[in-house]
């Protein structure tokens, strides 16, 4: 029988007219219906598998995603052009350009809002690990991820008795 051929990487390089190029991807959020990211998975592109890296837009009064923190995963965000509002723990912060937001597995819960009318370009990136188990505290939801699935309960329908 005769092997199949590798498939060839992509070429670890992207060029700003090639990324321009690029189609945008619509991404919503199954927790909050206000999420709407416009979306270049620049990763992806070159083949990264481990790490996720997107340039995103955000329009006037949308989220960047339901606010969260991941047990496993970790994310960064740094704003390219733009005016922002930052939801980190219980605070609100205004953010612009060059700012870097870094956030460890088990960081303070966070997202983000653009409430301008100038859309707000950011980078963001992340682990992409096997597992991961990300907290939605506003909704009162915790994700599992694993084995390629994913799985959605309500804080009230997890048993924590056995620990």
């Amino acid at each position: 029988m005769p092997k199949a051929k590798a498939k060839a990487k992509p070429f670890p390089l992207l060029t700003a007219a090639a990324i321009k190029r690029m189609p945008v991807e619509r991404r919503s959020h199954f927790v909050n219906k206000n999420v709407l990211r416009l979306n270049k998975s620049l990763g992806d592109a070159v083949g990264m598998s481990d790490m996720g890296v997107h340039l995103v837009r955000l329009q006037q009064g949308d989220d960047s995603t339901e606010i969260h923190t991941h047990f496993c995963d970790e994310e960064f965000v740094y704003i390219l052009s733009g005016h922002g509002i930052a939801e980190i723990g219980n605070r609100k912060i205004k953010v612009g350009p060059g700012y870097f937001m870094g956030f460890t597995k088990k960081s303070l819960p966070h997202g983000m809002t653009n409430p301008h009318k100038q859309e707000l370009v950011y980078l963001l990136g992340g682990t992409r690990k096997p597992i991961d188990i990300t907290e939605y505290p506003r909704s009162r939801k915790r994700g599992y991820k694993f084995d390629g699935r994913r799985h959605l309960v309500h804080f009230d329908d997890i048993d924590e008795s056995l620990l």
